[in-house]
């Protein structure tokens, strides 16, 4: 049996790494079989979570119990997009047992804990706290139902219980973090309840450290502080006292801004957008310094084995067949979802990730000849896979994926795949042969698909955003093209980046994927090798404690 009270680690804990710290975060991507998570920020928590744990540090990850996850992708009868809310149950938590309340719109509300141990899933230890009790109301029990509910109130609750039923846990549980650490400010509550606590803004400036991962002003979060302080997101303090001590003027309060106000250093998740976020911040006073910490993903959990293997013996022929069996793998589920049978041979694109309007999930098909001749060249075939989850009220997003749905019924040679979640993400890296990543350029914050699919012999093509530019050589490790004026106008923009990727798949790619086979195995090679080890989270997870703890 598992004891809570106080928490003792289930292993002993590396020296190195002794400073206890509690890492607050809406989604956690750990495995497949546990859906809490939407995309990439729960990727990135989700690798960092194994790190914590492989390298023995004294880090709690603390997250929420989501009964619907966020949505199971499914399709409509005409093959476009649907959404499918179905609970979930897990057998492998634990329930600590724990209750406990936390005031939500001036009632009282049960909070229950579980709890995720290590051997499970070899993370970290973890709780996950759920109001789907039967003490709580209907509306109390939806707090916990669907991560990021279109509804401003539920989401707004789902903050209160990440941020104020984290820290009233471990509280409980006796484990008293040196570090608190926000990944993004949904957790935002829990700097007014350490104010609370520790009576200082000072002190709680001493304790949180917060990461930022949107790199547009748009993107933040901005709420009526009324609403906020109706709800307790404040706790007991009110609007008056929340605008002195948070700098807000006027009734909307910007929870970033907040968050980097409150927080004794700050980060961006790649150096671009480190550099990014400090000027976008740097018209306003009294925010924490922002650094970097460039996102990686855990090479234990993505990395495929055999093909590291095969390339450290020198086995080009196994490296070849082995990355030829994984298209094959990744190829059953194309025919079972879209009944297309592709062929292990021929130079296979990805593109699969959030849906998200800026990712540009459509940008192949912006010139419809251009595309229909780039899928039927003969001389250089291709087959192209899309997949990616929109949010399911970004109606933009969801049309421009039925959109090319509709489109690739056309083709033998093209699909786009539902569940994109961490098997089918695997699957589509191990069979990808060129990773397609086109946001516009200063969009993607990190952007972590590119470095496992690196990790299983895809090689990048790219816009220089994010990440990208800490890694790519040019036609040595990846492929990347020209960045696009980020003041231009959208459609220029669009327009340049389309014609500099059709140009480099169609000039650069595909010549040497069929004329210059050694070539092109070198590139693959280039990659594998290159992302180790500053893209492994082992990495992150220790600049992490040296940098930000």
């Amino acid at each position: 049996m598992h004891n809570f009270q106080p928490f003792q680690f289930p292993y002993p804990v590396n020296p190195a790494y002794a400073k206890p710290v509690a890492y607050f975060s809406m989604e956690f991507a750990i495995h497949q079989p546990f859906k809490i998570y939407s995309g990439g920020l729960g990727f990135l928590a989700g690798s960092h979570m194994r790190s914590a744990h492989d390298l023995k540090q004294n880090l709690i990850g603390i997250g929420i119990l989501w009964k619907y996850g966020y949505y199971d992708q499914v399709r409509k009868g005409d093959q476009t997009m649907d959404v499918l809310f179905q609970e979930k149950h897990y057998g492998f938590l634990v329930d600590t047992g724990l209750r406990f309340d936390i005031m939500v719109n001036q009632h009282p509300v049960k909070v229950a804990a579980h709890y995720l141990p290590p051997e499970v899933f070899g993370s970290t230890p973890m709780f996950f706290l759920t109001t789907d009790l039967p003490e709580n109301d209907y509306l109390a029990r939806t707090i916990s139902h669907r991560l990021y509910d279109s509804n401003t109130e539920a989401k707004i609750a789902a903050s209160m219980l990440l941020g104020i039923g984290g820290a009233k846990l471990l509280d409980l549980i006796g484990f008293q973090p040196e570090t608190y650490h926000m990944n993004e400010a949904h957790a935002l509550p829990l700097a007014f309840y350490l104010f609370q606590k520790f009576g200082k803004k000072k002190e709680v400036q001493k304790r949180l450290v917060f990461t930022t991962h949107t790199p547009v002003e748009a993107g933040n979060d901005r709420t009526d502080l009324r609403m906020l302080e109706k709800l307790g997101f404040f706790g007991s303090l009110s609007s008056e006292e929340v605008r002195k001590l948070t700098g807000t003027l006027g009734d909307i309060m910007d929870h970033t801004l907040v968050a980097l106000r409150f927080s004794r250093l700050s980060n961006g998740v790649s150096a671009m957008h480190g550099e990014v976020a400090r000027q976008m911040w740097s018209r306003h006073t009294d925010v924490s310094p922002i650094i970097h910490v460039t996102n990686a993903q855990n090479r234990r959990y993505w990395a495929d084995p055999v093909l590291y293997e095969a390339m450290e013996s020198g086995n080009n022929e196994a490296m070849r067949e082995r990355k030829r069996e994984r298209k094959r793998t990744l190829f059953e589920e194309v025919a079972d979802q879209c009944g297309e049978i592709y062929d292990p041979n021929v130079l296979t694109i990805v593109w699969a990730r959030r849906f998200a309007e800026y990712k540009r999930a459509d940008l192949l098909l912006r010139d419809q000849a251009r595309f229909h001749a780039l899928v039927t060249n003969k001389e250089f075939p291709v087959q192209i896979i899309w997949a990616g989850k929109p949010y399911p009220q970004d109606f933009m997003a969801v049309s421009i994926y039925n959109r090319i749905v509709e489109t690739t019924k056309q083709y033998r040679n093209c699909s786009v795949l539902v569940g994109h979640e961490l098997r089918l993400s695997r699957l589509l890296k191990g069979g990808a042969d060129i990773w397609l990543n086109n946001p516009r350029i200063t969009r993607e914050a990190s952007g972590t698909s590119g470095m496992t699919a690196a990790m299983n012999g895809g090689v990048n093509l790219s816009v220089p955003d994010g990440w990208i530019p800490e890694f790519a050589r040019n036609g040595e490790n990846s492929f990347t093209a020209p960045p696009a004026d980020a003041n231009a106008w959208l459609h220029e923009q669009d327009d340049f980046d389309h014609n500099n990727l059709m140009d480099t798949l169609e000039k650069v790619i595909l010549p040497a994927y069929y004329r210059q086979p050694d070539r092109w195995l070198q590139i693959v090679k280039n990659s594998m090798q290159d992302i180790l080890p500053f893209f492994d989270s082992d990495r992150m997870a220790t600049e992490y404690y040296e940098k930000m703890y």
